[in-house]
């Protein structure tokens, strides 16, 4: 095998932590990946890899050698994109990631576009309230609200959304609008399970204010497993419940919603789009990746 494929294969292994993740990338078999790694460090006379039955993670070698695989595939796409002419449209398969509503709300008018773009493209659009591994899944793209862990994947900047506490008219007129945090545990309150809003199920809700985190206890009247379920329920007048601000745009300039207690919201939520290739990534992602990122950026609900 020529060492191009070796590097290929190297690095996919590399990048996925693992030979089963290298092969779902690579579409080919397990055992062929071992053979292929186990072929190049005999040909280069060095470890490139430490195995245990529960990861795979590069030598100190491994990862001088990583970042110069990295380099020179790199080069090597840039170089067959040049020949291919700089404008060629895209063509073949885009795999994509996102939040169940927002990939409904804001990702797949963008994949619409895209793929009235470029007919010769298809799509497979992954739409979950989970984190999904890009390269473990094989995936190119994926759009991610909130902070980013360390990672080898590249990332572009695309907006921010806020972490809001709303109700309807309807209910603050009834029940009254809480003026502190402290005084949820007196309201009625409507809990999402789904995506970063998890973390707020349990009823540990966490607050800013004059740069000091306030943390509330509230005692949630209402559990539900989506989203949309919460903001329906504040909308008709049961209760209060906190979501992102893009998910209640809508609901907010048509007056069924209101924002309650504004100045006690923590730090907006940052907005990304990330994927696993380098800075000459292909024409496909590349063309993707500018579409989505100009209509995220012009949008006045995600800034």
């Amino acid at each position: 095998m020529d060492r191009f494929r070796q590097m290929q294969v190297f690095v996919a292994v590399a990048e996925g932590e693992g030979f089963a993740a290298a092969a779902r990338r690579l579409k080919i078999s397990p055992p062929a990946v071992t053979r292929v790694v186990a072929a190049l460090e005999d040909s280069l006379g060095v470890k490139l890899l430490n195995r245990t039955t529960r990861y795979v993670r590069v030598t100190e070698a491994g990862q001088r050698y990583l970042e110069d695989c990295r380099r020179i595939l790199a080069e090597v796409e840039a170089a067959d994109d040049a020949a291919a002419g700089i404008n060629a449209e895209p063509r073949g398969h885009l795999s994509i990631t996102a939040p169940v509503m927002f990939g409904r709300l804001h990702v797949m008018p963008g994949v619409l576009e895209y793929l009235n773009r470029y007919p010769e493209m298809e799509v497979d659009a992954l739409l979950l309230d989970r984190v999904v591994n890009l390269m473990e899944e094989g995936l190119d793209v994926g759009v991610r609200i909130g902070a980013l862990p360390d990672s080898t994947m590249r990332a572009l900047r695309v907006g921010s959304v806020r972490k809001v506490l709303v109700a309807s008219p309807s209910y603050l007129f009834l029940e009254g609008t809480p003026k502190h945090p402290q005084e949820l545990i007196h309201h009625r309150i409507v809990t999402s399970q789904a995506g970063t809003m998890s973390e707020t199920a349990s009823g540990n809700w966490r607050f800013h204010y004059a740069q000091k985190e306030l943390q509330v206890q509230v005692r949630p009247k209402l559990k539900v497993t989506t989203n949309d379920a919460a903001i329906e329920a504040a909308a008709s007048g049961f209760g209060l419940t906190r979501v992102l601000s893009y998910q209640v745009a809508s609901m907010l300039s048509e007056g069924r919603l209101q924002i309650i207690l504004p100045e006690y919201e923590p730090p907006p939520e940052p907005i990304h789009i990330v994927h696993r290739e380098g800075r000459h990534s292909s024409a496909k992602v590349r063309a993707f990746i500018d579409l989505m990122a100009a209509r995220l950026k012009d949008n006045p609900s995600l800034m």
